[in-house]
């Protein structure tokens, strides 16, 4: 199939070298000319496993291009998908402008029958104001004859650090279309591009266009609900004298509930959790309803990270003034280089705040430019004389008053313990992703805390 994919950010580019690798030719569309450059060249401006390695490939095989140019993508297309970013705006709403701008330029493109699918992940009534757009553009160009064309809904369900693996191996592919002779057309050939991964067995989920985008919402509130449930028990487990650990794996071997996502730590962070529970709370309020569930669980997370502060606060007796702190980890979790809502950077921020200097170690973050993206560059410049990133894990905690455990990569979970003692002016950790057993931190000499496993 001829597959046009507007967007080469995460979402954008996995889906292009994906749908490439399965044998359709792929026009992926980037108004970043630099990042088109990069991109055409075989470099990946983005870390996530094993999609260098099917880029450089179907860039070779020819199935694979990139481009600035729309109107190329739209002629190119059977299935247009957008992939563009809808960050969150101020009044936590998800900001359309990008998909919008999109969807013009599809107008004023398209000349035959033409599926849009929506891959970026936008609120319920998207779909229809992508179409009124569409339709827009159209009427501008006063055609002779209108090209028929149909707005469906595929969210996507990836995951940072397995992005690629979820992409070929989905537990669900959802569709929504609309109905009519065009959404029947608009199902045909979205099960044809999917077609590959039904051969075992049908993942296909089709329904109508609002509740496959509510669908994408509902999910990831659903997994966010866990992390805050979680921390929320963690900190009553802190309160009574319970492991949160022991409790976690009573509750997860329940079938019901399962393991994942029910970790106690620094709370969620990343480019879809924060934003899309906040425009799913948007949502339910511009609706005259309120998701008073998702709501907490806002709040919760947004706590997290200053609760896990404060504690080193009170270790050091309410002040980190002239206190070395080592951090490890950077990222919002392990296996991208995404720092987006990370707790890291609340944790530097407050720190730096309450007069500690910051000796931090990640093996994709390598600087404060880096870590704090998107910040003013007056705000990094006050940070900047309190951070130093460190070549490795043990640099990091040389001199420093305690060690902070901020993303749990594998470099970190098995220290050589011994060093790591001599390394710290004094044996203090604060494990935010419990990566450790507290009683044997505690025989090796430790100060240890977790998050919902007390002291020792």
């Amino acid at each position: 199939m001829k597959i046009t994919i507007i967007g080469a950010g995460y979402v954008g580019l996995v889906s292009s070298a994906c749908f490439a690798e399965l044998g359709n030719h792929v026009v992926c569309v980037e108004r970043d000319a630099l990042r088109v450059a990069q991109l055409q060249s075989g470099e990946v401006p983005l870390h996530e496993p094993g999609l260098q390695e099917l880029v450089a490939r179907n860039l070779a095989a020819g199935r694979l291009a990139f481009a600035t140019d729309v109107a190329l993508g739209v002629r190119h297309a059977q299935v247009l998908f957008i992939a563009v970013g809808t960050p969150m705006a101020a009044d936590g709403s998800a900001d359309l402008t990008q998909v919008l701008e999109v969807a013009h330029a599809v107008g004023r493109h398209v000349s035959r029958f033409l599926v849009v699918a929506n891959k970026s992940t936008v609120p319920v009534g998207t779909a229809q104001r992508v179409h009124d757009a569409i339709a827009q553009g159209l009427a501008a160009r006063q055609l002779a004859r209108v090209p028929a064309f149909a707005v469906a809904s595929n969210p996507e369900f990836l995951k940072e650090g397995a992005a690629v693996e979820d992409f070929m191996r989905p537990d669900r592919v959802v569709i929504g279309v609309p109905e009519g002779r065009a959404g029947e057309r608009a199902a045909g050939l979205l099960r044809r591009a999917y077609a590959p991964f039904n051969r075992n067995r049908e993942r296909m989920v089709v329904m109508d266009v609002k509740s496959a985008e509510l669908a994408k919402y509902a999910a990831n509130a659903l997994l966010a609900t866990k992390i805050s449930f979680m921390n929320d028990m963690a900190a009553l487990a802190d309160a009574v004298g319970a492991d949160i650990e022991q409790v976690r794996r009573g509750i997860g071997s329940d079938r019901r509930i399962g393991y994942d996502f029910i970790y106690a730590g620094l709370g969620y962070g990343g480019s879809c959790f924060p934003k899309d529970v906040a425009a799913l709370c948007h949502t339910a309020r511009g609706a005259g309803q309120r998701l008073r569930v998702v709501e907490a669980v806002q709040a919760v997370n947004d706590a997290q990270a200053g609760r896990f502060v404060q504690r080193l606060l009170q270790h050091f007796g309410g002040s980190l003034a002239g206190r070395v702190i080592a951090l490890w980890g950077l990222t919002f979790k392990p296996g991208t280089d995404d720092v987006r809502e990370a707790p890291s950077r609340i944790l530097v921020r407050r720190l730096v705040a309450a007069g500690a200097r910051v000796q931090a170690h990640d093996p994709l973050v390598h600087s404060l430019e880096q870590l704090m993206a998107g910040d003013p560059p007056a705000r990094r410049a006050r940070l900047a004389p309190h951070v130093a990133f460190c070549a490795g894990p043990l640099q990091a905690a040389q001199g420093a008053d305690a060690l902070v455990i901020a993303t749990e990569w594998k470099i970190y979970r098995s220290p050589d313990f011994a060093a790591l003692r001599r390394a710290l002016r004094a044996p203090v950790i604060f494990d935010g992703r419990n990566l450790f057993d507290p009683a044997e931190l505690g025989r090796q000499g430790f100060f240890y805390q977790g998050v919902g496993r007390g002291q020792r």
